[in-house]
């Protein structure tokens, strides 16, 4: 237990220094409008209130990953502990924050435009490829699985869930941001927080009276626990496997339609920073709940691989199984009810807002006003048509490759913000050197991890050969860049 409450207590830390110190070294400025101000539209352009602001980007940020991500990290032991903090501190929250600040301080632009400004015109539409796909395929995803969490809860037809899911969907992405989503997210964030403070309870609880046992850090621990070790290297796949609960690509699509919500800039540390700290703190929880329910690592892997007997039926625990598990046992009925609707929450709350993005991308894409329905209704018909076209697929082959966009992604955007401090005659190294991580991290990847999951599947050091290179090679640049823009500013 002692490693867990440390965990958390060092995320909670980091929100009020590390924190703090990104919003100094930013240069948040109270006194500037903001775009929720200066092009208020009531649409998209909506001054909303602060506590709304952050509920609603937590829940965008906060799908499926958190939880099903940090169960299926858990599988590689307590390692996930130490990626899901500092990942958080350093990493996840410092990309949130910028992908916020850049987006406030170029009138709420997306990240395809951003990247344009600040990295040039051929990167944007790299940019823009990768978004729209990463956007399309969370939203997809958070249909089917939803219906599936609904269905297996009520007992109704999986189809009857896809239809209320996809008009919930329709109507949260053509409505203004204050009609629908800034209406029930409150309630949604309601649950959501029940479900969290619910498992770290137990955990707490458990722990105490001996009845479960949290895993400690320890030196025996610094190695993979994953009962595949060989398709499941810890590095690179763990830092992919638990992408949102340290850092995601996926959040920098969602803090633009809080920048154009956001009242103050003196609001953005706990909005953009604030939001991924709760996340990270969520991913905590249900990392070390995976490990503790099923007696540790080896028991994750055993039960997910060889299965366990669940009302008389060997089954194999997917994480939607652990989690109706966990809750069941920990919660009660009534409880676990709560809990999993929490579950559900997760993605229905970013699926939105992933077609609401969509339909922001492609709308700054083409020039083409959003401010009349009619309008709206042109870019959504055709996406909507393609999403639920999808949905008919199977799209797990392609949800293989959501992880990895996730982290390409994140890169992108911590280089961008790079060559934004470099511009700006500031140092760099608070987002170079996590982008250098996380450089190093994709391109491994896409050298070590097995075909189905995107990868060449070669010989580990092969990929940590050329990450280590694309890495040193990216950050060099960079920092010959701000060496010639530093000699441009003095002359």
């Amino acid at each position: 237990m002692i490693t867990f409450l440390v965990c958390i207590a060092a995320l909670v830390a980091g929100f009020f220094l590390y924190g703090r110190l990104v919003d100094r070294f930013f240069g948040a400025d109270p006194s500037r409008a903001t775009p929720a101000v200066s092009k208020q539209d009531g649409v998209d352009y909506i001054p909303l209130p602060t506590w709304k602001v952050f509920v609603i980007q937590f829940l965008n940020i906060a799908g499926l990953g958190p939880i099903f991500g940090a169960i299926l990290g858990a599988a590689y032991g307590p390692m996930a502990y130490l990626w899901i903090v500092l990942g958080c501190i350093f990493m996840g929250a410092v990309h949130d924050y910028f992908s916020g600040m850049l987006s406030l301080r170029n009138g709420g632009a997306n990240m395809p435009d951003l990247v344009g400004k600040y990295m040039g015109h051929g990167i944007k539409k790299a940019m823009t490829v990768l978004v729209c796909f990463l956007l399309l395929a969370v939203g997809v995803s958070f249909v089917t699985g939803p219906a599936d969490l609904l269905q297996s809860l009520t007992g109704w037809d999986k189809t009857i869930w896809l239809y209320v899911v996809f008009a919930y969907y329709i109507l949260a992405t053509m409505l203004p941001i204050d009609k629908i989503i800034g209406s029930v997210y409150p309630l949604f964030g309601a649950v959501l927080l029940f479900m969290a403070v619910g498992i770290f309870g137990a955990l707490v609880a458990g722990d105490f009276m001996g009845t479960v046992e949290m895993q400690e850090l320890s030196l025996s621990s610094f190695h993979n626990f994953h009962s595949d070790p060989g398709n499941n290297v810890l590095v690179p796949m763990l830092f992919v496997v638990i992408s949102c609960g340290a850092i995601s690509g996926f959040h920098s699509t969602q803090s633009p339609l809080m920048s154009r919500c956001l009242k103050n800039e003196r609001y953005a540390r706990p909005v953009f920073y604030g939001a991924m700290i709760a996340e990270g703190i969520v991913a905590m929880i249900w990392a070390a709940a995976a490990m503790a329910y099923f007696g540790g690592p080896e028991g994750l892997n055993h039960a997910a691989t060889e299965g366990i007997m669940i009302d008389g039926v060997l089954t194999k625990v997917t994480p939607a199984i652990a989690v109706d598990m966990i809750c069941k046992s920990w919660l009660g009925k009534f409880g676990a009810v709560i809990a999993i609707l929490g579950v559900i929450v997760c993605p229905i709350t970013s699926g939105d807002t992933a077609f609401r993005s969509l339909r922001l991308t492609v709308a700054d894409l083409t020039k083409y006003d959003q401010k009349k329905i009619f309008r709206r209704l042109v870019i959504c018909i055709p996406v909507f048509a393609l999403a639920y076209f999808c949905c008919m697929m199977d799209f797990s082959t392609v949800w293989q490759y959501v992880g990895i966009c996730n982290q390409l992604l994140a890169a992108f955007v911590l280089w961008m913000a790079t060559s934004y401090l470099i511009g700006e005659g500031k140092p760099h190294w608070m987002v170079s050197l996590p982008a250098a991580f996380l450089t190093f991290v994709c391109v491994s990847y896409f050298f070590i991890a097995p075909y189905k999951a995107g990868g060449l599947h070669l010989a580990p050091l092969i990929g940590y050969i050329a990450g280590a290179a694309a890495a040193i090679a990216l950050l060099i640049y960079f920092i010959i860049k701000g060496r010639k823009q530093g000699s441009v500013s003095r002359v």
